[in-house]
């Protein structure tokens, strides 16, 4: 049964004052199956005060201790990732399979900040004079407030609740109201696992209100915000006015450069894969296709024949390799995207249109025949759709992949080791994966440049965010 969402404050659930919510939908059939609790300025206060609290806590617990903490939280998540996957499949329509993966690897994130949490080493500086002590150690920043998206409801809050937890920090997660259920789920492991009241809460409602009303507020010592490029400027520029620290997770429109040498076939087969996960709606989906003249017809071919056999359907049944989009307005922009771009002069391959009348489903598509002047080739599309062209000279490859404003992941395939030392050295990205899908693992670095953010969100650069550097030197009496 799809649960009624509450807020989690100061350890216990409950109701948003005057009892607001917000219809939760199943984008299978577009119809309501439950509601979320909609917070009020009231409640925020006491969330605000309860990580205040929590903070005071937790910040003497050992990095052994908090390490323990996270090491249950992961058992207990990883014991209940069946019912969890499939709140997660009701409200954001990924397949059920997806889903207890994004479950399982956000039980792998808390592990390794478990243990890398041990490891905030400061230092000993070596004195000028005889007799004074120069010491370098690092301190958690204070609570902090998180926003997470719904495309990966679970695994982006995994990532900013075990960084805060790991190096002593509370924090405040507000959630998509879109997919409330699944990440609710994480409060109920850490109560179980242990935390102290107060060191985790979570919070729905209106977006820029919450936003608005968090970041600015003296308790807050940090922002993370997972989320859209104007959104994130947005926040980013809110927390600079008040002196916050901040990690932005933003969009991208990923490049995914296969070059003549490349096996083609492979190449195809995994970008396939990447691409339709999670019916695209992922940051890091390669997007733009460029291929090299020479492999041009031949991926062309096998792409869209792997784009052809995905199996459209509802998350919940096992033969469905791919859900609905998250919504009906979703639904609606990437077919606009599809649309205008056709009536400018792109071809289409396959796809391009919705599936039945009921949810939110749509075609796996792939495009040839894109211009760069096309803006589906400027905006992220964030669907199910790949955009193929050819190159010709790495020249012209690099130019195409750097041409945007946004950077946060790139894909090649290539036999050529000169020509993966100088992509490693001139693509403009902070994720580079070449002839494997190699993202988003727990002990590697996630982020973007550009207009995709800063910071990371991954590997022992994550904890870095959370953490503040204190400088002590003492002499002797």
């Amino acid at each position: 049964m799809y649960p009624e969402v509450k807020l989690f404050i100061d350890g216990k659930w409950t109701a948003a004052e005057g009892g607001r919510t917000i219809d939760v939908y199943n984008p299978a059939t577009n119809e309501v199956i439950g509601k979320v609790a909609s917070a009020g300025k009231g409640d925020l206060d006491r969330a605000l005060a309860a990580a205040e609290r929590g903070f005071k806590i937790w910040r003497k617990v050992s990095p052994y201790d908090r390490s323990k903490v996270l090491r249950r939280a992961a058992d207990i998540l990883r014991e209940r990732a069946d019912a969890i996957a499939t709140l997660l499949t009701q409200e954001q329509g990924k397949p059920v399979g997806e889903a207890k993966m994004e479950v399982l690897s956000s039980a792998d994130l808390f592990d390794w900040f478990a243990e890398e949490g041990r490891r905030t080493y400061g230092r000993v500086i070596p004195a000028r004079a005889p007799g004074i002590q120069q010491i370098v150690v690092k301190e958690p920043v204070g609570p902090v407030a998180a926003f997470t998206p719904w495309n990966f409801p679970i695994s982006q809050a995994a990532r900013k609740i075990g960084a805060a937890l790991a190096t002593g920090c509370s924090i405040i997660v507000k959630p998509p109201e879109e997919t409330p259920a699944s990440p609710a789920c994480l409060a109920d492991v850490f109560r179980d696992a242990g935390l102290p009241d107060g060191v985790l809460n979570l919070v729905y409602g209106n977006p820029p209100e919450i936003s608005g009303y968090l970041v600015p507020h003296p308790v807050i010592r940090k922002v993370s915000f997972t989320g859209s490029v104007p959104v994130g400027k947005h926040l980013a520029a809110l927390a600079g006015t008040h002196m916050k620290r901040a990690t932005m997770e933003l969009g991208g429109h990923a490049p995914a450069m296969v070059f003549d040498d490349a096996d083609v076939d492979a190449a195809a087969a995994t970008l396939a894969a990447s691409k339709f996960r999670n019916g695209g709606q992922v940051c890091v989906s390669p997007t733009r296709f460029l291929i090299q003249e020479g492999a041009y017809d031949r991926f062309l071919g096998k792409f869209v024949e792997h784009a052809k056999g995905v199996k459209v359907g509802d998350g919940l049944e096992a033969s469905s390799r791919m859900g609905p989009l998250v919504n009906e307005r979703r639904l609606e922009a990437v077919e606009k995207l599809i649309t205008e771009a056709v009536a400018d002069g792109a071809r289409l391959e396959t796809g391009g249109k919705r599936i039945g009348n009921k949810g939110s489903y749509f075609e796996p598509t792939v495009l040839s025949g894109v211009r760069t002047d096309m803006r589906i080739m400027n905006e992220e599309p964030f669907g199910p759709v790949a955009l193929v062209m050819p190159f010709r000279t790495f020249e012209d490859v690099v130019t195409e992949a750097n041409r945007l404003p946004y950077g946060l992941a790139a894909y090649a395939f290539t036999k050529s080791n000169k020509t993966v030392t100088d992509l490693g050295a001139e693509i403009e990205t902070g994720m580079l994966t070449i002839n494997h899908l190699g993202l988003a693992l727990p002990e590697t670095p996630f982020g973007g440049v550009k207009d995709s953010g800063y910071g990371s969100e991954g590997g022992t650069e994550a904890l870095e965010a959370y953490l503040v550097t204190k400088f002590v030197t003492q002499s002797a009496v």
